[in-house]
């Protein structure tokens, strides 16, 4: 039996802690050293497991992959979103400085977290495969820097042709216990969480182009492994069924898709990122709307990955996480990370810097 050694870099957000259990949970698989900034202080799983604290944008990182079979790539920062000198540093200069490590340190296999979000605006009514352009959008930082990782990893594939090399493209990602994180990566602190429930959110906006797919975490995280044990190569994209749309969400909801012009939205959005009321810029909002919706064949049939969760399922644990405000094991998903009441996500200002 195959007995990997597995480096996953950024170990401890919303998939991480999800390709580490379904890593631990593989019996080909030895080990797995967790690296992530803040590792947490106890971990309830196996004794597979090892972390290391390190910076992807200023430490040194070969050593931490000496002896490893594969590297997987996750680390990415969403917040600071006012603040794109830190963002560009740690997402696309980070992301080069652990492609250079791993091939300095002799690994096998590089599996990096691409995105739906590195894609050219495209159809939102038929699917598009891996061929589809990845020129981003040039309105969302994230969408930038996820498309300009893309060209690095085209440059340093031509370079290191024997090392195998995955990219996973996933849709939006959502478990249970991020829910804490992605309310305060993506609402702030003035989100009533006792108020996200079905039947208190009365309508929700119709917007031309909101099509968009999502997938659970675990099944992410499920993905990430078969991209570690088989021998697959190149993107593939991550998504479960249905395509989430206004009459799907509106039923998950109980509330009445209503067709509001995307002008006034975006404009809302703008207007409430300018006075620091909630931290995501307008650019995902247009993210949001032109992502194509992405063909997932190559994931079932060459990877071998079957979801456990529907898209709706997956968005159903979120909600339901962030009513009760729940969290999980590691810093970034500690549902008290912002502090009692909030004060630090406020102190620190919505958007401008990780809480």
């Amino acid at each position: 039996m195959t007995s990997l050694r597995v480096v996953v870099v950024g170990a401890t957000g919303n998939v991480g802690t999800s390709v580490v259990r379904a890593l631990v949970a593989d019996p080909g698989v030895a080990s797995v050293v967790g690296v992530a900034r803040r590792v947490p202080e106890a971990w309830p799983g196996s004794p597979k497991v090892t972390w290391r604290a390190a910076d992807i944008a200023t430490d040194t990182l070969a050593p931490l992959f000496d002896g490893a079979d594969a590297v997987v790539h996750l680390a990415w920062l969403i917040q600071p979103s006012r603040d794109e000198g830190a963002t560009y540093a740690l997402n696309v200069t980070g992301s080069g400085r652990v492609f250079a490590a791993a091939a300095e340190a002799g690994v096998g296999a590089l599996v990096y977290a691409s995105s739906v979000g590195a894609y050219s605006p495209g159809p939102k009514d038929r699917p598009v495969d891996e061929s589809w352009p990845t020129g981003g959008l040039e309105t969302s930082f994230y969408a930038r820097h996820k498309a300009q990782v893309e060209r690095e990893l085209d440059r340093f594939e031509r370079e290191h042709p024997s090392l195998r090399v995955v990219r996973l493209r996933p849709g939006l990602i959502f478990k249970r216990e991020a829910a804490s994180e992605i309310r305060r990566y993506f609402a702030g602190p003035l989100l009533p969480s006792p108020l996200v429930r079905r039947g208190l959110i009365p309508v929700i906006p119709d917007l031309p182009g909101l099509r968009f797919q999502a997938v659970h975490s675990d099944d992410v995280g499920n993905a990430y492994r078969l991209a570690v044990v088989t021998d697959v190569e190149g993107a593939i994209n991550v998504a479960a069924d249905p395509v989430l749309d206004p009459a799907v969400l509106g039923n998950l909801l109980g509330a009445r898709p209503i067709r509001v012009p995307p002008k006034v939205v975006r404009g809302l959005a703008d207007l409430t990122w300018k006075l620091r009321l909630q931290p995501t810029s307008p650019g995902w909002l247009d993210m949001a709307l032109s992502v194509p919706i992405m063909d997932t064949t190559r994931a079932r049939a060459e990877l071998g990955w079957i979801p456990r969760y529907q898209s709706t399922e997956a968005l159903g644990e979120l909600l339901e996480g962030l009513r009760l405000s729940e969290g999980g094991p590691t810093p970034p998903l500690d549902a008290s990370a912002g502090g009692p009441l909030r004060v630090h996500e406020l102190a620190t200002g919505v958007g401008a810097r990780s809480p």
